[in-house]
This record gives C-alpha cells, sequence and structure tokens, in this order.
C-alpha cells in the first residue's frame, strides 16, 4: 500500500509512476478526493458524537420543564450520528479501496513501458556456446531429459493434466542438488532457512499485493477459503504481519517450498517440457529491512543471485524490468535472464524486487524508531528453482546426450560429474 501521507504531500511522483507503468494517473487524484473525503465525514461524525454525548450529559440537569425538549434533541442527534457514521464508514471503504487498487510507486531510474521496454545492464558468464562450431545440433531440454529418464511429462499429465510432471532419477536429484545448494549459499549469507505453508489466507495474499488483476493466475481453494502460494514470498512476507521487529540489521529468510501457478494466461507460451508449469519448486530469499537500506539489499539479493549463476556456469544477461511489466508491488526488479541454445533467446531464472515499504504497510509490520514506530521495506529475490534445470541441460548437453555437471554441484551430486543417458 503507498503511503498516504506522502502521497498528500507530492502526489506526482505517483502519477509519474503510472504513467511509466501503462496505468492511469487520475488515479492518484481519485484517491486524494476519496481521502479527503473521508476525513471530512469522520470529522462531521465525531462533532456530531461529542455534540450528541454533551446533549446526553446535560438531560440530568435540565430543568423539568426543559427536558423534554432536551431528549427530543437528544433523540435528533441519535440519528444524525448514526447516519453520520454510516457515511463516514462507507466514505472509508471507497478511499480503502481505491488506495489497495494503486501499485507501488516504481522507483526513479526505472525504464517506462511494458513487457519489452527492458534494459538490458549487462552480460555474464561468458559467451554462449557455438554447437555449430562443435559440430552437432543441441537437443531441446525436454529431449535430453527424456534420454537420461529424468523428466516424464506423458505420465505427469496421465496423473494431473497438462503441464504437470514427474522429476525421476537423476533429474529429482538434480533438482534437489539445486536447492540444496541455494540453502548451503544462503546459510553462509546469514539466512535463516524455512520450509513455510503453501496454503494462506485471503488476508495474507491479498497483503502481498498477489490478488490484484492478475489474481486468476492463483489457485484458490474456496471451501476452505485459503489460496495455494505461487513463490513462498507470500507466507515469508505474512511471517512478521501485526509485528514491531528489529531490523537495525537485516532480517532475512530463506524460503524453500513448493509452487503452484495455475498459468491461466499463457495458453500456447512455453508448453513444451518445464519452462512454464502449474507446480515447481524454489528456493526465494526473503528480507525486512529499515526502508533507508532497501535499495543496498536489494543490490545484494542481485549479487547473490548471479553467485548461484556463476556456480552453475551459465551464460546470462541482466535486466533492468520495465515498469508496465513490473508486479503490483514492486518499486523495482532486476531478472537474470539465461541463454536458452534450442531457441536461440534469454531465459528468466532468477527475479529480484524492491516493495519498499508497500507491502509491509498492508500487512502492518513496523520497526521502532526514536520518533516512534515507522513501517519496514521488503525486498524478495530468487535463488533457485525448476526452471533452472531447462538451462542446464541445454547449455551443458554434449553429443552422445549426456549432461557434464557443473563442477560446484557435483558435490550435491554425489561427485557424479556426468550425467549419462539411459539405454533401452
Amino acid at each position: 500500500m503507498i503511503d498516504l501521507k506522502a502521497l498528500r504531500e507530492d502526489p506526482q511522483p505517483a502519477r509519474d509512476s503510472q504513467i511509466a507503468r501503462g496505468g492511469d494517473p487520475s488515479l492518484v487524484d481519485e484517491i486524494l478526493q476519496a481521502d479527503e473525503a473521508r476525513r471530512a465525514a469522520l470529522h462531521d461524525f465525531e462533532a456530531a458524537r461529542a455534540e450528541q454525548k454533551a446533549v446526553s450529559r446535560s438531560i440530568g440537569k435540565a430543568a423539568v420543564e426543559d427536558r423534554e425538549k432536551v431528549l427530543a434533541h437528544a433523540k435528533e442527534l441519535a440519528a444524525s450520528v448514526k447516519s453520520l457514521e454510516a457515511q463516514a464508514n462507507e466514505a472509508r471503504e471507497r478511499a480503502e479501496r481505491l488506495v489497495w487498487s494503486m501499485p507501488n510507486i516504481v522507483i526513479e531510474g526505472v525504464p517506462a513501458g511494458g513487457e519489452d521496454s527492458f534494459e538490458v545492464l549487462r552480460f555474464e558468464g561468458g559467451q554462449p556456446r557455438d554447437f555449430a562450431a562443435e559440430g552437432f545440433e543441441p537437443k531441446d531440454h525436454l529431449e535430453i531429459a527424456e534420454g537420461l529418464r529424468a523428466i516424464d511429462m506423458k505420465r505427469g499429465a496421465k496423473v494431473s493434466g497438462a503441464r504437470f510432471y514427474y522429476m525421476t532419477g537423476v533429474g529429482a536429484q538434480l533438482e534437489l542438488a539445486l536447492l540444496r545448494m541455494a540453502m548451503d549459499q544462503a546459510v553462509e549469507a546469514g539466512f535463516i532457512p524455512m520450509m513455510t505453508p503453501t496454503l494462506v489466507t485471503p488476508e495474507i495474499m491479498g497483503g502481498t499485493g498477489f490478488l490484484n488483476e492478475h489474481s486468476d493466475e492463483i489457485y484458490y481453494l474456496p471451501a476452505d477459503d485459503l489460496y495455494l502460494t505461487g513463490t513462498s514470498e507470500v507466507a515469508l512476507a505474512g511471517y512478521h504481519k501485526d509485528e514491531i521487529i528489529d531490523v537495525d540489521s537485516p532480517k532475512r529468510y530463506l524460503g524453500w517450498s513448493t509452487c503452484y501457478r495455475r498459468e491461466a494466461g499463457s495458453a500456447g507460451k512455453d508448453t513444451r517440457g518445464i519452462i512454464r508449469v502449474h507446480q515447481f519448486n524454489k528456493a526465494e530469499m526473503f528480507a525486512f529491512v529499515t526502508a533507508d537500506e532497501a535499495e543496498a539489499e536489494h543490490a545484494r539479493f542481485l549479487a547473490w543471485e548471479e553467485q548461484m549463476l556463476a556456480k552453475v556456469e551459465l551464460p546470462y544477461r541482466v535486466i533492468d524490468t520495465a515498469a508496465g511489466d513490473l508486479g503490483t508491488s514492486a518499486a523495482r526488479k532486476f531478472d537474470c535472464e539465461a541463454w536458452l541454445p534450442t531457441q536461440n533467446r534469454w531465459m528468466e531464472v532468477t527475479s529480484t524486487s524492491n516493495c519498499t515499504t508497500f507491502q509491509a504497510r498492508r500487512l502492518n509490520i513496523r520497526e521502532r524508531t526514536e520518533a516512534g514506530t515507522q513501517t519496514v521495506a521488503t525486498i524478495n529475490g530468487t535463488l533457485a528453482t525448476t526452471r533452472w534445470i531447462v538451462a542446464i541441460l541445454e547449455n551443458h548437453q554434449n553429443e552422445d546426450g549426456s549432461v557434464t555437471v557443473p563442477a560446484a554441484l557435483r558435490p550435491y551430486m554425489s561427485g557424479r560429474q556426468k550425467l549419462e543417458p539411459v539405454v533401452g
């Protein structure tokens, strides 16, 4: 949720943010008008209630001949107070709906525009392999995985439907190796590891900013009024709801969970293999920090993501995501995209978002300062996920269908240096 006090003092950054996102800047003025109406209605209600209390107290002191008149006035005031209270509640609810509908204000310097308006910050991990020079045509990740008996899409679809799968044999080992390496790196950096709930209440899901125009992407269980999470960010953000916490040093958590996404708006896109699926596993970094420390922590999250990508020896690029492609809660997001040789394109493998105080304000998470309490900031970032297997298999494949295991992963794969195709 945006800071209403800051919005009243200077609404222009919010208008500029809406324009950069491709949204309607008039929403800012609607919010300000609704907030003014809310405060005016509250003032009228409180003034009438104070008068009502004063008149009620005066009944016993009134002269006998005036008492009936005073009682009648008290009844009139009671009806007026009831009406004004209803008006104040209605004005408050409208103002709250508008405030909750507005996305976070983007940070200065974020590229304006939509999905394709990102800015490439740099390329890392060396040049992508030239398979033509090596004398063979690379196979896509699913063909490689099926040769390794690492992924079974057919039986996944038989059991659960399209875009479900089994990770089998070395595929299951590779996924666990990635997640364990991510957890070890995070613990070494001071993160507290957590296995998080994957079902959350509407209050938590909405508080993190996911119940918006993309809420149809989320699995909902109406009988229980619970949502399945698409990232452990949701459960981690809600961990300190309604608390005052100490963030003199960043409070960092590493969430390991299964994630669920309906992918309702991606029909026909990346449907082969495990690039875009309904269920996957992920290790997610999350931090609560002071508002002043948020940008520095965001930079650290990106560095930790790049450290993991270096370990799996992938060529990748870092992009500054455009404002129109940011989620509701993000004020800035950096993505790392690994090279996908069979599609001749870059594929997102990590993202890290600075959500400033937006989520914490909605979830009422604060820190204590000399001046009182103030809202903290939240940062999130992917450290490893099932999708990485796509890039690992394709970039480290050999002509005979085997896959070379990156050196850093070998200790997590019982020292195995190569994944060999299964014959027969």
